[in-house]
């Protein structure tokens, strides 16, 4: 493994066996992967569909999301108080959103002492706009990033290949997806919908390998492409998991080595991180890098988490000579201002999506956006407008299952409600639940209308019931009964027993 960074700090790494393991990926290609772009209309009922038809993927995605669930109930308990921790990450989250300009600045004023410049961006095109720009002036020909949601939010890649750049992904399940011109999946871990025996035969027919499902010999093979990329790349860009006001210092948490290799070996640096990933000071980093890890994979500390700050100084062994920060509003600000402002403490540890039972049965794809699962019912209207994406919301048991995940407390199930509102108001709820909802007001008005229709109800029910159960409900109702049979009514119900029930009640009292 070579040296980090110059600036970069090592908090904890494992030994150089998990950057063999790791430090797998890059791409040699010089087309824009077609399938990453979550752009086009949305069809979020069509591609569920395709998804619960695809029963390897749904074996597949419930199998590896209940592993990392599980990893997470294990690893929590391991703190001295769990909730209470959760609840002060919540408070610092919130204190650093009520606060963003302030911390912003600090931010940007430090990281300008250590050498870096900083631009901010208020829309994905303006981001796009100054990374090609940073790279055009550098001279740049490759450039190698490691995993960032954020530039998958920007669609980056594609901007950069379309400015004639080559651009290689070397975090190895970004890696396999941008070699197979697909998508990510999940937040963590982009390639959970993919088996081993996929990437078998991917590998087999990119790489040129013989077709082997042994995980270390396919590692070994990106492993092989993607050392020369680190060699070659002019330029690197990474994510930000956590930025540090109080120091300027960015923290980069990951368990692969390529993340040190693109901030350390290409001359050029580039960071690109949302406005939110901003703790205070570096105690509280302290807190969140507990949290981060034993959500998202049930770690105690992931391998390599890494501080950088500025670029190479005199003396220093390696490092970029050229360091820039950028940081992308999109929508953030909006956010900030309304009811949802607690969606912007996710730490993106993706913890509610292994914890959700409707992303387990449809994985990531199906949602047709960057961020899926729960946390992504609420992300993605509120940063690309609830408009295209009106089915996200209801797409929800509001189990609470996200929340009791969640490592920074965001109340998920409650605003995913309000948002169904928003819908309601905006008149984009389905047509059938409106009117349906509107006589149930009415009949819940009145005493008279409530007898009539439970009674005319009840009758329908029984009439359609076989041995005593209902099998199959028209319009809407299907959807219940597609996957259980629902028992058919009392002839006579709870409410005309009641009057006999308490006089039973009340002769074996007396």
């Amino acid at each position: 493994m070579t040296s980090t960074a110059s600036k970069t700090s090592t908090v904890s790494e494992t030994s150089t066996a998990s950057e063999t393991s790791t430090v797998s990926q890059t791409t040699s290609t010089h087309q824009a992967p077609t399938a990453s772009n979550h752009s086009g209309t949305p069809n979020f009922r069509r591609s569920v569909a395709l998804a619960l038809a695809n029963q390897r993927l749904g074996l597949a995605m419930d199998r590896a999301t209940r592993r990392q669930d599980n990893a997470r109930r294990t690893a929590m308990p391991e703190l001295p108080d769990p909730m209470a921790a959760r609840k002060l990450a919540a408070r610092i989250k919130d204190h650093t959103l009520q606060n963003l300009d302030k911390y912003l600045a600090q931010l940007a004023d430090n990281f300008r002492k250590h050498g870096g410049h900083v631009h901010f961006a208020h829309t994905a095109e303006q981001a796009t706009a100054i990374i090609t720009d940073i790279a055009r002036r550098a001279k740049v020909k490759t450039i190698i990033k490691s995993k960032s949601m954020v530039s998958e939010e920007v669609h980056l890649d594609d901007h950069l290949i379309g400015a004639g750049f080559e651009v290689v992904e070397t975090d190895l399940g970004e890696y396999i997806i941008q070699i197979d011109n697909d998508k990510p999946s999940h937040i963590v871990t982009p390639v959970l919908h993919k088996t081993k025996e996929d990437i078998a035969e991917l590998f087999h027919r990119k790489l040129g390998i013989p077709y082997t499902t042994n995980p270390e010999e396919l590692t070994a093979a990106a492993r092989k492409v993607l050392r020369e990329k680190f060699r070659t790349a002019d330029m690197g860009i990474t994510g930000v998991n956590f930025a540090v006001a109080e120091t300027g210092a960015l923290c980069m948490v990951t368990n692969e080595g390529n993340g040190r290799f693109c901030a350390s070996r290409p001359r050029v640096l580039v960071s690109l991180m949302g406005m939110e990933k901003l703790v205070p000071r570096m105690k509280d980093l302290a807190l969140f890098l507990k949290l981060l890890p034993r959500s998202a994979t049930g770690q105690r500390i992931t391998c390599y988490t890494s501080l950088m700050a500025g670029p190479r100084r005199p003396g220093d062994v390696d490092g970029p000579e050229e360091v820039h920060l950028v940081i992308l509003d999109r929508g953030r600000t909006g956010a900030l201002a309304g009811p949802y402002r607690q969606a912007l403490r996710c730490i993106r540890c993706g913890a509610c999506l292994n914890a959700c039972p409707v992303y387990r049965k449809i994985g990531g794809h199906a949602y047709e956006s960057v961020y899926p699962g729960p946390i992504g019912k609420l992300v993605t209207p509120l940063l690309s407008g609830l408009g295209p994406y009106y089915n996200l919301p209801l797409a929800s048991s509001l189990c609470g299952a996200c929340l009791e995940a969640c490592p920074v407390r965001i109340d998920i199930p409650s605003m995913l409600i309000n948002m169904r509102y928003d819908l309601l108001k905006r008149g984009q709820s389905p047509l059938l639940w409106r009117i349906g909802f509107k006589f149930w007001r009415l009949g819940m008005s009145s005493s008279l209308l409530y007898r009539m229709g439970a009674k005319m109800a009840g009758w329908y029910m029984r009439l359609i019931a076989h041995n005593g159960f209902v099998s199959k409900l028209p319009l809407d109702g299907k959807v219940w009964t597609d996957q259980r049979d629902i028992p058919a009514p009392a002839k006579r119900p709870f409410r005309a027993r009641w009057d006999e029930l308490m006089a039973e009640i009340e002769r074996e009292e007396g």
